[in-house]
Protein backbone atom coordinates (compact mmCIF):
# COMPACT_ATOMS: atom_id res chain seq x y z
CA UNK A 1 0.00 0.00 0.00
CA UNK A 2 1.06 3.25 -0.48
CA UNK A 3 3.88 5.19 -2.15
CA UNK A 4 7.28 2.66 -3.37
CA UNK A 5 10.24 3.74 -3.41
CA UNK A 6 9.54 7.00 -2.10
CA UNK A 7 13.19 8.31 -2.00
CA UNK A 8 13.20 8.39 -6.36
CA UNK A 9 10.08 9.26 -6.89
CA UNK A 10 8.64 6.02 -8.30
CA UNK A 11 5.21 5.24 -7.28
CA UNK A 12 3.42 2.02 -8.18
CA UNK A 13 -0.04 3.07 -9.57
CA UNK A 14 -1.24 -0.36 -8.14
CA UNK A 15 -0.34 0.48 -4.77
CA UNK A 16 -1.15 4.38 -4.65
CA UNK A 17 -4.30 5.51 -4.11
CA UNK A 18 -5.14 3.88 -0.69
CA UNK A 19 -6.79 0.54 -1.91
CA UNK A 20 -6.87 -2.54 -1.05
CA UNK A 21 -5.66 -5.52 -3.54
CA UNK A 22 -6.40 -8.93 -3.12
CA UNK A 23 -3.93 -11.99 -4.12
CA UNK A 24 -4.70 -13.82 -7.30
CA UNK A 25 -7.28 -15.24 -9.92
CA UNK A 26 -6.76 -18.56 -11.11
CA UNK A 27 -7.80 -20.48 -14.08
CA UNK A 28 -7.51 -24.39 -15.64
CA UNK A 29 -8.64 -26.08 -18.83
CA UNK A 30 -9.42 -29.54 -20.72
CA UNK A 31 -10.86 -29.10 -24.02
CA UNK A 32 -10.23 -31.38 -27.32
CA UNK A 33 -9.15 -28.27 -28.73
CA UNK A 34 -5.35 -28.19 -29.28
CA UNK A 35 -5.77 -24.21 -28.43
CA UNK A 36 -5.67 -24.47 -24.35
CA UNK A 37 -2.85 -22.36 -23.53
CA UNK A 38 -4.41 -19.67 -25.67
CA UNK A 39 -7.83 -20.10 -23.94
CA UNK A 40 -6.33 -19.08 -20.76
CA UNK A 41 -4.23 -16.38 -21.98
CA UNK A 42 -7.79 -14.91 -22.91
CA UNK A 43 -9.20 -16.11 -19.65
CA UNK A 44 -6.62 -14.40 -17.50
CA UNK A 45 -7.21 -11.42 -19.21
CA UNK A 46 -10.50 -11.37 -17.94
CA UNK A 47 -8.83 -12.36 -14.25
CA UNK A 48 -6.56 -9.26 -14.83
CA UNK A 49 -8.40 -7.05 -12.23
CA UNK A 50 -7.24 -9.61 -9.49
CA UNK A 51 -3.86 -9.29 -9.63
CA UNK A 52 -1.41 -7.26 -12.32
CA UNK A 53 1.91 -7.98 -10.37
CA UNK A 54 2.75 -11.47 -12.15
CA UNK A 55 1.26 -14.07 -14.40
CA UNK A 56 1.71 -17.58 -15.75
CA UNK A 57 0.48 -20.09 -17.90
CA UNK A 58 1.35 -23.97 -17.29
CA UNK A 59 0.24 -26.78 -19.63
CA UNK A 60 0.64 -30.43 -19.74
CA UNK A 61 1.81 -32.34 -23.18
CA UNK A 62 3.25 -35.86 -23.72
CA UNK A 63 3.67 -35.96 -19.93
CA UNK A 64 5.34 -33.14 -19.23
CA UNK A 65 4.67 -30.04 -17.92
CA UNK A 66 5.84 -26.54 -19.52
CA UNK A 67 5.39 -23.29 -18.33
CA UNK A 68 6.04 -19.83 -18.84
CA UNK A 69 5.67 -16.55 -16.33
CA UNK A 70 7.20 -13.76 -14.94
CA UNK A 71 6.29 -10.33 -13.45
CA UNK A 72 4.31 -7.69 -15.36
CA UNK A 73 0.50 -7.76 -16.78
CA UNK A 74 -0.89 -10.88 -18.66
CA UNK A 75 -0.16 -8.82 -21.88
CA UNK A 76 3.48 -7.80 -20.58
CA UNK A 77 4.28 -11.35 -20.02
CA UNK A 78 3.01 -12.66 -22.76
CA UNK A 79 3.65 -10.33 -25.33
CA UNK A 80 3.45 -11.25 -29.37
CA UNK A 81 6.65 -12.99 -29.65
CA UNK A 82 5.76 -15.38 -26.16
CA UNK A 83 2.14 -15.91 -27.50
CA UNK A 84 3.58 -16.76 -31.16
CA UNK A 85 5.81 -19.71 -29.38
CA UNK A 86 2.74 -21.23 -26.88
CA UNK A 87 3.21 -25.14 -27.25
CA UNK A 88 -0.15 -26.44 -28.83
CA UNK A 89 -2.20 -29.03 -26.05
CA UNK A 90 -5.55 -29.96 -24.50
CA UNK A 91 -4.83 -28.97 -20.75
CA UNK A 92 -3.61 -25.46 -19.05
CA UNK A 93 -3.53 -23.68 -15.74
CA UNK A 94 -3.07 -20.04 -15.71
CA UNK A 95 -2.56 -17.43 -12.73
CA UNK A 96 -2.44 -13.36 -12.04
CA UNK A 97 -0.74 -12.72 -9.24
CA UNK A 98 -0.77 -9.83 -6.67
CA UNK A 99 1.61 -10.77 -3.84
CA UNK A 100 0.74 -10.61 0.05
CA UNK A 101 3.10 -13.20 1.03
CA UNK A 102 6.54 -13.26 -1.13
CA UNK A 103 7.79 -10.19 -2.84
CA UNK A 104 6.77 -9.74 -6.00
CA UNK A 105 9.62 -11.33 -8.49
CA UNK A 106 9.85 -14.11 -11.15
CA UNK A 107 10.32 -17.17 -8.46
CA UNK A 108 7.06 -15.80 -6.63
CA UNK A 109 5.07 -15.88 -9.99
CA UNK A 110 2.79 -18.58 -10.49
CA UNK A 111 1.90 -21.47 -11.15
CA UNK A 112 4.41 -23.20 -9.04
CA UNK A 113 6.13 -26.18 -10.65
CA UNK A 114 7.08 -29.12 -7.99
CA UNK A 115 9.00 -32.16 -9.18
CA UNK A 116 8.76 -35.25 -7.32
CA UNK A 117 9.90 -39.04 -7.95
CA UNK A 118 6.62 -40.11 -9.64
CA UNK A 119 6.12 -36.60 -12.04
CA UNK A 120 5.53 -33.14 -11.89
CA UNK A 121 2.87 -31.40 -11.11
CA UNK A 122 2.12 -27.43 -11.87
CA UNK A 123 -0.34 -25.36 -9.20
CA UNK A 124 -2.35 -22.24 -8.84
CA UNK A 125 -3.63 -20.93 -5.90
CA UNK A 126 -5.86 -17.38 -4.58
CA UNK A 127 -5.64 -16.98 -1.08
CA UNK A 128 -3.61 -17.01 2.27
CA UNK A 129 -2.59 -20.08 4.27
CA UNK A 130 -2.04 -19.20 7.98
CA UNK A 131 0.01 -22.08 9.03
CA UNK A 132 2.07 -22.08 5.85
CA UNK A 133 5.20 -21.48 8.04
CA UNK A 134 4.82 -24.45 10.43
CA UNK A 135 4.37 -26.50 7.38
CA UNK A 136 7.26 -25.35 5.44
CA UNK A 137 9.60 -26.44 8.54
CA UNK A 138 8.15 -29.58 8.51
CA UNK A 139 8.71 -30.15 5.22
CA UNK A 140 12.16 -28.51 5.03
CA UNK A 141 13.07 -31.12 8.45
CA UNK A 142 12.36 -34.22 5.48
CA UNK A 143 14.59 -32.81 2.94
CA UNK A 144 12.06 -30.68 0.97
CA UNK A 145 13.95 -27.97 -1.19
CA UNK A 146 12.03 -23.96 -1.79
CA UNK A 147 13.34 -21.54 -4.07
CA UNK A 148 10.62 -19.15 -3.50
CA UNK A 149 9.07 -17.31 -1.13
CA UNK A 150 5.61 -17.68 -1.06
CA UNK A 151 2.59 -20.08 0.43
CA UNK A 152 1.62 -21.03 -2.58
CA UNK A 153 5.21 -23.11 -3.04
CA UNK A 154 3.79 -24.61 0.28
CA UNK A 155 1.25 -26.28 -0.76
CA UNK A 156 2.74 -27.11 -4.09
CA UNK A 157 5.54 -29.17 -2.72
CA UNK A 158 3.12 -30.42 0.06
CA UNK A 159 1.43 -31.97 -2.42
CA UNK A 160 4.07 -33.40 -4.22
CA UNK A 161 5.36 -34.80 -1.14
CA UNK A 162 1.84 -36.29 -0.13
CA UNK A 163 2.09 -37.81 -3.35
CA UNK A 164 5.24 -39.19 -3.51
CA UNK A 165 3.94 -41.02 -0.26
CA UNK A 166 0.59 -41.88 -2.16
CA UNK A 167 -0.94 -43.56 -4.92
CA UNK A 168 -2.64 -40.80 -6.85
CA UNK A 169 -2.61 -37.00 -7.38
CA UNK A 170 -6.18 -36.28 -5.80
CA UNK A 171 -5.56 -38.23 -2.60
CA UNK A 172 -2.43 -35.83 -2.24
CA UNK A 173 -4.37 -32.96 -2.75
CA UNK A 174 -6.95 -33.96 -0.86
CA UNK A 175 -4.74 -35.29 2.07
CA UNK A 176 -2.92 -31.86 1.84
CA UNK A 177 -6.12 -29.63 1.50
CA UNK A 178 -6.84 -31.72 4.99
CA UNK A 179 -3.43 -29.75 6.70
CA UNK A 180 -4.22 -26.88 5.60
CA UNK A 181 -5.61 -23.74 7.51
CA UNK A 182 -7.00 -20.66 5.49
CA UNK A 183 -8.03 -19.90 2.20
CA UNK A 184 -7.41 -21.97 -0.62
CA UNK A 185 -8.83 -21.82 -4.05
CA UNK A 186 -6.70 -24.17 -6.12
CA UNK A 187 -6.12 -25.76 -9.58
CA UNK A 188 -3.32 -28.95 -9.69
CA UNK A 189 -2.12 -29.76 -13.50
CA UNK A 190 -0.86 -33.37 -13.07
CA UNK A 191 1.88 -34.97 -15.61
CA UNK A 192 -0.91 -37.50 -15.46
CA UNK A 193 -3.22 -36.19 -17.49
CA UNK A 194 -5.71 -34.71 -14.46
CA UNK A 195 -6.65 -31.39 -13.39
CA UNK A 196 -7.60 -30.74 -10.31
CA UNK A 197 -9.87 -27.83 -8.58
CA UNK A 198 -10.56 -27.80 -4.86
CA UNK A 199 -11.67 -24.50 -2.43
CA UNK A 200 -11.27 -24.45 0.79
CA UNK A 201 -13.79 -25.70 3.87
CA UNK A 202 -14.62 -22.23 4.47
CA UNK A 203 -15.11 -20.99 0.94
CA UNK A 204 -13.19 -17.82 1.42
CA UNK A 205 -12.24 -17.41 -2.31
CA UNK A 206 -14.73 -17.86 -5.07
CA UNK A 207 -14.18 -20.94 -7.90
CA UNK A 208 -16.10 -22.28 -10.42
CA UNK A 209 -16.95 -24.76 -13.03
CA UNK A 210 -17.84 -23.97 -16.88
CA UNK A 211 -18.57 -26.44 -19.92
CA UNK A 212 -18.65 -25.81 -23.56
CA UNK A 213 -19.31 -28.43 -26.66
CA UNK A 214 -15.34 -29.08 -25.93
CA UNK A 215 -14.28 -29.60 -22.55
CA UNK A 216 -14.25 -27.94 -19.37
CA UNK A 217 -12.57 -25.25 -17.35
CA UNK A 218 -12.38 -23.40 -13.70
CA UNK A 219 -11.76 -20.04 -12.35
CA UNK A 220 -12.06 -17.65 -9.77
CA UNK A 221 -14.80 -16.08 -11.67
CA UNK A 222 -17.23 -16.20 -14.20
CA UNK A 223 -16.18 -13.87 -16.14
CA UNK A 224 -13.06 -15.72 -16.75
CA UNK A 225 -15.31 -18.37 -18.12
CA UNK A 226 -17.28 -16.09 -20.04
CA UNK A 227 -14.52 -14.99 -22.20
CA UNK A 228 -13.06 -18.25 -22.41
CA UNK A 229 -15.64 -19.16 -24.49
CA UNK A 230 -16.91 -21.52 -21.34
CA UNK A 231 -20.59 -21.32 -19.94
CA UNK A 232 -21.22 -21.14 -16.24
CA UNK A 233 -22.52 -23.93 -14.67
CA UNK A 234 -21.98 -23.98 -11.06
CA UNK A 235 -19.61 -22.67 -8.35
CA UNK A 236 -17.43 -25.24 -6.74
CA UNK A 237 -18.42 -26.10 -2.88
CA UNK A 238 -16.50 -24.53 0.05
CA UNK A 239 -14.43 -28.25 0.44
CA UNK A 240 -15.34 -29.95 -2.56
CA UNK A 241 -12.62 -31.27 -5.06
CA UNK A 242 -13.52 -31.44 -8.91
CA UNK A 243 -11.24 -33.85 -10.90
CA UNK A 244 -11.03 -33.16 -14.45
CA UNK A 245 -9.79 -36.14 -16.81
CA UNK A 246 -7.90 -35.78 -20.10
CA UNK A 247 -10.77 -37.63 -21.53
CA UNK A 248 -13.41 -35.10 -20.63
CA UNK A 249 -14.65 -36.78 -17.65
CA UNK A 250 -15.44 -35.59 -14.41
CA UNK A 251 -15.51 -36.75 -11.20
CA UNK A 252 -16.81 -34.27 -7.51
CA UNK A 253 -16.72 -35.44 -3.79
CA UNK A 254 -16.58 -33.48 -0.73
CA UNK A 255 -13.36 -33.58 1.20
CA UNK A 256 -13.76 -31.28 4.17
CA UNK A 257 -17.33 -31.18 5.29
CA UNK A 258 -18.88 -29.44 8.46
CA UNK A 259 -16.49 -26.25 8.70
CA UNK A 260 -17.76 -22.84 9.37
CA UNK A 261 -17.88 -20.81 5.59
CA UNK A 262 -16.71 -17.75 5.50
CA UNK A 263 -17.07 -16.41 1.96
CA UNK A 264 -15.07 -12.76 1.78
CA UNK A 265 -17.67 -10.22 1.69
CA UNK A 266 -15.23 -8.17 -0.03
CA UNK A 267 -15.63 -9.95 -3.21
CA UNK A 268 -18.97 -8.44 -3.74
CA UNK A 269 -17.82 -4.39 -2.27
CA UNK A 270 -14.89 -4.35 -4.29
CA UNK A 271 -12.44 -7.53 -5.24
CA UNK A 272 -14.66 -9.32 -7.67
CA UNK A 273 -15.22 -7.95 -11.84
CA UNK A 274 -19.03 -6.46 -11.72
CA UNK A 275 -20.06 -8.83 -14.44
CA UNK A 276 -19.07 -11.92 -12.39
CA UNK A 277 -21.88 -14.34 -10.41
CA UNK A 278 -20.56 -15.40 -7.00
CA UNK A 279 -22.13 -18.05 -4.94
CA UNK A 280 -25.60 -17.63 -6.51
CA UNK A 281 -25.29 -13.36 -5.98
CA UNK A 282 -24.77 -11.07 -9.40
CA UNK A 283 -22.51 -8.73 -8.14
CA UNK A 284 -23.54 -5.99 -10.02
CA UNK A 285 -26.76 -6.74 -7.77
CA UNK A 286 -25.01 -6.64 -4.80
CA UNK A 287 -23.09 -3.46 -5.39
CA UNK A 288 -26.85 -1.72 -6.25
CA UNK A 289 -28.57 -3.20 -3.23
CA UNK A 290 -25.45 -1.48 -0.82
CA UNK A 291 -26.13 1.59 -2.50
CA UNK A 292 -29.93 1.50 -1.86
CA UNK A 293 -28.80 0.36 2.03
CA UNK A 294 -27.03 3.14 1.67
CA UNK A 295 -29.59 5.64 1.27
CA UNK A 296 -31.57 4.50 3.86
CA UNK A 297 -28.70 4.12 6.45
CA UNK A 298 -27.33 8.02 5.65
CA UNK A 299 -29.59 9.96 3.53
CA UNK A 300 -28.52 13.35 3.26
CA UNK A 301 -30.35 16.57 1.11
CA UNK A 302 -27.84 17.11 -1.85
CA UNK A 303 -28.18 17.63 -5.35
CA UNK A 304 -26.66 14.96 -7.38
CA UNK A 305 -24.92 11.26 -6.68
CA UNK A 306 -21.68 10.48 -7.71
CA UNK A 307 -19.46 7.57 -7.74
CA UNK A 308 -15.58 6.99 -7.51
CA UNK A 309 -14.34 4.56 -10.22
CA UNK A 310 -14.77 1.92 -10.65
CA UNK A 311 -16.04 -0.11 -7.48
CA UNK A 312 -18.12 3.00 -6.42
CA UNK A 313 -20.40 3.40 -9.71
CA UNK A 314 -22.42 0.62 -8.79
CA UNK A 315 -23.16 1.69 -5.16
CA UNK A 316 -23.71 5.35 -6.26
CA UNK A 317 -26.42 3.83 -8.80
CA UNK A 318 -28.22 2.29 -5.83
CA UNK A 319 -27.67 5.37 -4.04
CA UNK A 320 -29.12 7.34 -6.81
CA UNK A 321 -32.21 4.82 -6.97
CA UNK A 322 -33.31 4.69 -3.55
CA UNK A 323 -32.86 8.59 -2.50
CA UNK A 324 -34.17 9.91 -5.84
CA UNK A 325 -31.55 12.63 -6.61
CA UNK A 326 -29.50 12.32 -10.10
CA UNK A 327 -26.47 10.29 -10.69
CA UNK A 328 -24.34 12.15 -12.51
CA UNK A 329 -20.01 11.31 -13.57
CA UNK A 330 -18.11 13.39 -11.38
CA UNK A 331 -14.84 11.95 -12.78
CA UNK A 332 -13.41 11.65 -15.97
CA UNK A 333 -10.70 7.80 -15.73
CA UNK A 334 -7.62 7.97 -17.29
CA UNK A 335 -7.13 4.44 -18.18
CA UNK A 336 -3.94 4.32 -20.08
CA UNK A 337 -1.37 5.07 -17.16
CA UNK A 338 1.16 2.32 -16.63
CA UNK A 339 1.77 0.64 -13.56
CA UNK A 340 4.48 3.08 -12.40
CA UNK A 341 4.79 6.98 -12.59
CA UNK A 342 7.46 8.84 -11.87
CA UNK A 343 7.20 11.80 -9.92
CA UNK A 344 10.36 14.06 -9.17
CA UNK A 345 8.87 16.30 -6.48
CA UNK A 346 6.64 15.78 -3.23
CA UNK A 347 4.03 17.90 -4.26
CA UNK A 348 3.37 15.95 -7.81
CA UNK A 349 3.54 12.98 -5.66
CA UNK A 350 0.78 14.27 -3.60
CA UNK A 351 -1.07 15.51 -6.79
CA UNK A 352 -1.19 12.16 -8.29
CA UNK A 353 -4.69 11.09 -7.84
CA UNK A 354 -5.87 13.73 -10.47
CA UNK A 355 -3.70 11.65 -13.02
CA UNK A 356 -5.68 8.81 -12.51
CA UNK A 357 -9.21 10.69 -11.86
CA UNK A 358 -10.02 14.03 -13.22
CA UNK A 359 -12.84 16.05 -11.56
CA UNK A 360 -15.82 16.67 -14.47
CA UNK A 361 -16.18 20.13 -13.63
CA UNK A 362 -19.36 20.74 -15.90
CA UNK A 363 -21.36 18.47 -13.62
CA UNK A 364 -20.06 19.50 -9.79
CA UNK A 365 -19.71 23.05 -10.28
CA UNK A 366 -22.42 24.71 -7.07
CA UNK A 367 -23.30 21.29 -6.20
CA UNK A 368 -23.82 19.48 -3.17
CA UNK A 369 -22.93 15.91 -4.38
CA UNK A 370 -22.89 12.74 -2.72
CA UNK A 371 -20.05 10.85 -3.12
CA UNK A 372 -19.72 7.06 -2.84
CA UNK A 373 -16.78 5.10 -2.38
CA UNK A 374 -15.67 1.22 -1.73
CA UNK A 375 -13.95 1.62 1.46
CA UNK A 376 -11.28 4.30 3.16
CA UNK A 377 -8.27 2.41 4.63
CA UNK A 378 -5.98 5.72 5.61
CA UNK A 379 -7.96 8.22 4.57
CA UNK A 380 -5.31 9.68 2.23
CA UNK A 381 -6.79 9.31 -1.26
CA UNK A 382 -10.39 10.04 0.06
CA UNK A 383 -9.28 13.26 1.47
CA UNK A 384 -7.43 13.79 -1.66
CA UNK A 385 -10.53 12.78 -4.18
CA UNK A 386 -12.60 15.33 -1.82
CA UNK A 387 -10.09 18.14 -2.14
CA UNK A 388 -10.12 17.86 -5.50
CA UNK A 389 -14.15 18.11 -5.91
CA UNK A 390 -14.41 21.09 -4.09
CA UNK A 391 -11.53 22.31 -6.35
CA UNK A 392 -14.05 21.62 -9.32
CA UNK A 393 -16.24 23.83 -8.04
CA UNK A 394 -18.70 21.67 -5.84
CA UNK A 395 -20.23 23.13 -2.14
CA UNK A 396 -20.78 19.98 -0.53
CA UNK A 397 -19.24 16.50 -0.92
CA UNK A 398 -20.75 14.28 1.16
CA UNK A 399 -18.82 10.57 1.10
CA UNK A 400 -21.07 7.55 1.62
CA UNK A 401 -19.15 3.82 1.82
CA UNK A 402 -20.02 0.51 0.95
CA UNK A 403 -18.00 -1.39 3.31
CA UNK A 404 -18.07 -0.84 7.30
CA UNK A 405 -14.97 0.89 8.66
CA UNK A 406 -11.63 -1.51 8.62
CA UNK A 407 -10.39 -2.39 11.86
CA UNK A 408 -8.27 -5.58 11.88
CA UNK A 409 -5.83 -7.43 9.20
CA UNK A 410 -7.24 -9.93 6.99
CA UNK A 411 -5.34 -13.27 7.25
CA UNK A 412 -7.26 -14.95 3.74
CA UNK A 413 -5.57 -12.96 1.11
CA UNK A 414 -6.56 -9.27 1.38
CA UNK A 415 -4.11 -7.06 1.40
CA UNK A 416 -5.14 -4.56 4.72
CA UNK A 417 -2.91 -2.46 6.13
CA UNK A 418 -1.29 -3.07 9.98
CA UNK A 419 -4.02 -2.18 12.31
CA UNK A 420 -2.44 1.41 13.44
CA UNK A 421 -2.39 2.55 10.20
CA UNK A 422 -6.02 2.35 9.60
CA UNK A 423 -7.79 5.16 10.16
CA UNK A 424 -10.80 3.72 11.70
CA UNK A 425 -8.82 2.40 14.77
CA UNK A 426 -7.09 6.41 14.98
CA UNK A 427 -10.16 8.21 15.00
CA UNK A 428 -14.45 8.20 15.63
CA UNK A 429 -16.35 8.72 12.30
CA UNK A 430 -16.73 12.44 13.37
CA UNK A 431 -13.06 12.68 13.24
CA UNK A 432 -12.04 10.71 10.00
CA UNK A 433 -14.97 13.08 8.35
CA UNK A 434 -12.99 15.82 10.08
CA UNK A 435 -9.51 15.15 8.68
CA UNK A 436 -10.78 14.03 5.13
CA UNK A 437 -12.67 17.27 4.52
CA UNK A 438 -16.11 15.83 3.55
CA UNK A 439 -19.23 17.75 5.05
CA UNK A 440 -20.68 14.62 6.20
CA UNK A 441 -19.45 11.00 6.48
CA UNK A 442 -21.51 7.30 6.79
CA UNK A 443 -20.26 3.85 6.51
CA UNK A 444 -22.83 1.42 5.64
CA UNK A 445 -23.65 -0.98 8.68
CA UNK A 446 -22.21 -4.69 8.88
CA UNK A 447 -25.96 -5.97 8.98
CA UNK A 448 -26.64 -3.66 6.33
CA UNK A 449 -23.76 -4.97 4.09
CA UNK A 450 -24.68 -8.26 4.70
CA UNK A 451 -28.67 -7.42 3.98
CA UNK A 452 -27.11 -6.21 0.21
CA UNK A 453 -25.45 -9.71 -0.22
CA UNK A 454 -28.67 -11.46 1.37
CA UNK A 455 -28.50 -13.76 -2.52
CA UNK A 456 -25.25 -15.67 -1.78
CA UNK A 457 -25.53 -19.01 -0.96
CA UNK A 458 -22.73 -18.71 2.01
CA UNK A 459 -22.93 -17.21 5.03
CA UNK A 460 -19.56 -14.37 5.38
CA UNK A 461 -16.45 -13.60 6.56
CA UNK A 462 -16.67 -10.04 8.08
CA UNK A 463 -13.19 -10.37 10.27
CA UNK A 464 -11.51 -7.12 8.92
CA UNK A 465 -14.40 -5.43 10.30
CA UNK A 466 -15.33 -7.27 13.22
CA UNK A 467 -11.84 -9.09 14.33
CA UNK A 468 -14.12 -12.21 14.62
CA UNK A 469 -12.87 -14.84 11.90
CA UNK A 470 -13.96 -18.50 10.63
CA UNK A 471 -11.16 -19.89 10.99
CA UNK A 472 -9.09 -20.24 13.63
CA UNK A 473 -5.80 -18.01 13.05
CA UNK A 474 -3.63 -19.61 15.74
CA UNK A 475 -0.49 -17.90 16.02
CA UNK A 476 0.26 -17.55 12.51
CA UNK A 477 3.61 -16.28 11.67
CA UNK A 478 4.08 -12.59 10.00
CA UNK A 479 5.24 -12.00 6.58
CA UNK A 480 9.03 -11.43 7.19
CA UNK A 481 8.69 -14.36 9.58
CA UNK A 482 7.61 -16.89 7.17
CA UNK A 483 10.35 -15.50 4.60
CA UNK A 484 13.08 -15.99 7.10
CA UNK A 485 12.25 -19.68 7.47
CA UNK A 486 15.15 -21.54 5.61
CA UNK A 487 14.91 -22.87 2.46
CA UNK A 488 16.32 -26.47 2.71
CA UNK A 489 19.01 -28.70 1.17
CA UNK A 490 18.89 -30.09 -2.37
CA UNK A 491 17.51 -32.83 -1.75
CA UNK A 492 14.11 -33.50 -4.12
CA UNK A 493 11.42 -35.50 -3.07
Amino acid sequence: MGIQKEGNGIMNMNRSFDKLSEECGIFGIVTSSDEAAGITYNALLALQHRGQEGAGIAIQKGGSILYHKNVGLVSEVFNSEVLSRLPKAHMAIGHVRYSTTGTNSQKNTQPMITEYLKGRIATAHNGNIVNAAEIKEKLVSVGCNFAATNDSEVISSLIGWEALRGESIEEAVADAAKQLRGAFSLVVLSSRNKLIAFRDGAGFRPLCLGKNDRGWAVASESCGLDSAGFTFVRDIKPGEMVVINADGTVESRMVIENQKKGMCIFEYVYFARTDSIIDGLSVYNARIAMGRQLAKEYPVDADIVCGVPDSGLEAAMGYAQESGLPYQFGFVKNRYIGRSFIFPSQEQRDAAVRLKLNPLSVNLKGKRVVLVDDSIVRGTTSAKIIKSLKQAGASEVHLRISSPPFKHTCHFGTDIDSEENLIANQMDLDAICRRIGADSLGYISIDGLKKACAGCGLSFCTGCFTGEYPVNIGSSHTKAQFEDIPSGGTAEF
